[in-house]
């Protein structure tokens, strides 16, 4: 039998509140969802202004990055991503149709080496999605310390 820690409400706005005040600093409007290990919603906000496409978006690239414990946008990173034409999971964003993203903006959440959850960010640009995806994990790492848990804080993360 295997414990495990489980993302609740109260970190998904913390890191939901941490993702939009990135968003204020770096001047762009962003959607933010945060999902548990089962690519399930535990909670999601657009911020006033930011594009009607954002939840749906935000939420498949969390989504994403839980079910497949790494960085969305590593499923098309030169040369090796596995949905690039050619390598192994070409196409796999087509087995589940609106819920599966390959571009930049999702990150799962690993606390103490296990991925408990996802995070996605829908409104910028790659670069402005992954700062604000950054943003929220590391308020969670920030809260979760204090307790002697671990939060991995990167771009590129790949269990």
């Amino acid at each position: 039998m295997k414990k495990v820690y489980q993302l609740e409400l109260e970190e998904a706005k913390l890191m939901i509140d941490a993702a939009k005040k990135k968003s204020a600093d770096i001047d762009v409007l962003e959607t933010i969802a945060v999902v548990d290990a089962g690519g399930h919603l535990i909670a999601l906000e657009r911020m006033n202004g930011a594009r009607i496409t954002g939840p749906d978006i935000a939420a498949a690239k969390a989504f994403t990055a839980a079910g497949h414990k790494r960085s969305t946008h590593l499923f098309n990173k030169e040369p090796n991503g596995p949905a690039l034409p050619g390598n192994e999971a070409f196409g796999i964003q087509h087995m589940l149709p609106g819920k599966f993203a390959v571009f930049v903006g999702g990150f799962p959440v690993v606390v103490d080496g296990e991925v408990i959850g996802g995070v996605g960010v829908s409104g910028g640009n790659g670069e402005q999605d992954t700062a604000v995806g950054t943003a929220a994990l590391q308020a969670l790492r920030e809260h979760l310390s204090k307790d002697g848990h671990e939060v991995l804080v990167a771009a590129d993360i790949k269990k």
